[in-house]
């Protein structure tokens, strides 16, 4: 019997075990995965949950990687990676450095590999293209009524009070200010897009799934944070992936 957090993900015809390394997004503490890590382990996957830097502006992409691997290493061989939201922009450096054998993109932002602009030029260039108009300077961490509107409206009351507890602010501002490389991430990916959210565009996740990642999106009816709201439907998609699988 393997230990805990000793656990390879291997194809052999089915996956009975998969570890997920979970990267928080910029206005959830970690705790904010708890009902998805929740949900993994009833089909008997196991979980770390990264703890970011806050507070911390100046930071690199580098020194969020170095974080993230310190915290997860020797806990889990070959995970699958998922990222909620902004932490899109770190996810295939982290990836990476935890030798991932997937990506997850969850509701995240997926970094310009096609053009080479940084979140912020994007921003710049168009804001309403990526965001709902409404969004566009709210601060859900300060004003618990923006949270309920646009992170929290598809949750029951009581998951909804409970998920206000877990706000916290996370803004890599050096982060979004950098351009990605220039070149699509080598790591298989996964774009879970809940069409019932109200901060990214649900048409822009769309695109930027099959322009930027190649790839088809998994839709799921949901705000923007399915992992709190629809974490059972959510685990399902997880609990369906098969890295390094044949073709």
């Amino acid at each position: 019997m393997r230990g805990e957090g000793q656990h390879d993900v291997r194809f052999e015809g089915k996956w009975d075990v998969m570890d997920f390394v979970l990267v928080h997004g910029t206005a959830q503490s970690p705790e904010g995965w708890d009902p998805l890590r929740e949900s993994l382990a009833r089909r008997a996957h196991h979980s770390v949950v990264v703890d970011l830097p806050t507070e911390e502006p100046e930071l690199t992409v580098g020194d969020y990687t170095r974080s993230a691997a310190d915290q997860v290493d020797g806990r889990v061989r070959h995970p699958v990676v998922v990222a909620h939201s902004g932490s899109g922009v770190l996810l295939p450096a982290i990836a990476d450095a935890v030798g991932a054998a997937a990506m997850v993109w969850l509701a995240a932002y997926v970094p310009d590999f096609v053009g080479g602009r940084s979140l912020i030029e994007e921003i710049q260039d168009d804001p309403t293209a990526l965001f709902d108009p409404d969004w566009i300077g709210v601060n859900p961490v300060a004003d618990h009524r923006a949270a309920r509107r646009f992170l929290f409206h598809d949750c029951p009351d009581r998951t909804q009070e409970w998920a206000l507890g877990t706000l916290r602010e996370f803004a890599p501002a050096a982060v979004y200010g950098h351009g990605p490389v220039p070149e699509r991430p080598g790591v298989e990916s996964t774009f879970v897009l809940p069409t019932a959210d109200r901060t990214l565009r649900p048409d822009w996740m769309r695109q930027a799934a099959v322009r930027r990642l190649g790839v088809r999106p998994r839709e799921v009816d949901a705000g923007h944070c399915p992992h709190v709201c629809r974490p059972e439907a959510t685990a399902d998609i997880l609990h369906g992936l098969r890295p390094g699988a044949p073709a």
